[in-house]
């Protein structure tokens, strides 16, 4: 029996997918469930796995954009599975020719004949030459009977306008359908929105005291490690209860405002930056975002996240500072408003209490689409950030720090 494998609808709204690799050849044996692809579609990378045991034919090249409900494969499911894999055929061995013999065989190089022309420069390679000085006795030529060229004058004077002698090449490769929609995403927040960024810095002494405190305890109880995406992702939360309409976006002529928080995280996938949700975010406890912040992340690495696990998200957290950077302007994922960019923690000198200490400071930026968020809520969702990561045992905590941690 021939089974004709279709492309599934990897989620609403995608209508077709792109074969990024096949992970079997045209021939081989599958078994049921076995992965045979990897698709992109314009929001994920997902394996296709077998539907049934069998022998496989495939119908679409890697690369090809493909409908979802084409077919992609035939597997014949009456094939026997082959007891094992034969041995590939080896080439018949050549018949060796003793060294000594091909010695022998092989032309002798003939000497360079000498004329009038050997050492002599071409117009061209001789003006190189008179322009930088040099010798063209310094210079042995390429060209016929010995003939300094001009391509000899060039390689004998590199310079920063002139390509050297080195390698130059290049390669060209086809962006996947998920890059290539990221891509257009980007441009179109850039195009389409009133992007404005805002900045602060915040005094991490606070947090880095709580971790140092508890981070031992916490790991031991729970098997995940306090981080600092769990005091953010609460800051942000009450920040957005705060200013709704930070968490609000727009639909053509109306406002969507949100009565809860799903957090897009920015994480680093195999295939590039991926951003999973976080549903009912004002629902976590600090436990329960660090496990699911380590969930998403696992997904992610592994290529297992899926299309509803990336769908919706009211409000973004991208932390650049594990990658080392200082400062940047995050853009906004659309359709959100709103996105939240961390930055690396670094020893800076600052007034405290007219007096100069040394403190771990971040700088913190939130880009936002201006046409419905106003200066004041932009500045002041960022300044509520700040007040609660610096004073987080008050505003996050609830003066319970164990209460909070559940040790």
């Amino acid at each position: 029996m021939i089974l004709e494998m279709k492309v599934p609808s990897p989620g609403e709204s995608i209508t077709e997918v792109e074969i990024a690799e096949w992970l079997v050849e045209d021939g081989d044996y599958v078994e049921k469930d076995q992965a045979i692809a990897e698709v992109d579609s314009d929001k994920a990378t997902l394996e296709l796995p077998a539907e049934a045991s069998g022998t496989i034919t495939l119908k679409a090249e890697e690369g090809d954009a493909v409908a979802v409900g084409e077919v992609v494969c035939l597997i014949d499911t009456s094939a026997e599975k082959p007891s094992g894999v034969a041995d590939k055929k080896e080439a018949p061995a050549k018949e060796e020719t003793p060294a000594k013999e091909e010695v022998k065989s092989a032309p002798e190089a003939a000497p360079a004949k000498e004329t009038y022309a050997s050492g002599t420069a071409s117009p061209a390679a001789k003006k190189i030459l008179a322009e930088k000085e040099i010798d063209p006795k310094e210079i042995k030529g390429t060209g016929k009977d010995g003939r300094i060229t001009k391509e000899d004058a060039v390689k004998a004077v590199p310079s920063m306008g002139t390509p050297g002698g080195g390698n130059r090449g290049t390669t060209r490769s086809k962006l996947s359908m998920l890059r290539r929609k990221v891509a257009e995403r980007l441009v179109a927040a850039k195009n389409e929105t009133a992007m404005l960024t805002t900045f602060n810095e915040v005094d991490m002494s606070p947090i880095f005291a709580l971790r140092n405190e508890h981070k031992e305890a916490f790991k031991a109880k729970h098997g995940v490690s306090l981080g600092f995406m769990s005091f953010f992702t609460k800051a942000v939360v009450r920040a957005l209860q705060m200013y709704p309409a930070v968490n609000s976006m727009i639909d053509g002529k109306e406002m969507i405002s949100y009565d809860f928080c799903d957090i897009s995280v920015a994480v680093s996938g195999p295939k590039g930056l991926m951003v999973p949700v976080m549903r009912n975010a004002e629902n976590l406890s600090f436990r329960g975002v660090e496990q699911e912040i380590k969930r998403l992340a696992i997904r992610a690495r592994e290529g297992q996240i899926t299309v509803d696990e990336m769908t919706g998200g009211t409000f973004t957290i991208s932390n650049g500072g594990v990658f080392g950077s200082m400062l940047s302007t995050p853009i906004i994922n659309p359709p959100q408003s709103g996105i939240l960019g961390m930055h690396n923690i670094v020893e800076r000198p600052v007034a405290v209490d007219g007096k100069v200490e040394i403190r771990p400071i971040m700088y913190v930026a939130l880009s936002y689409d201006h046409r419905i968020i106003d200066g004041k809520e932009s500045v002041g969702f960022l300044v509520a950030v700040k007040e609660a990561l610096e004073n987080p045992k008050e505003l996050l905590m609830d003066n319970d720090v164990k209460k909070a941690l559940e040790l």
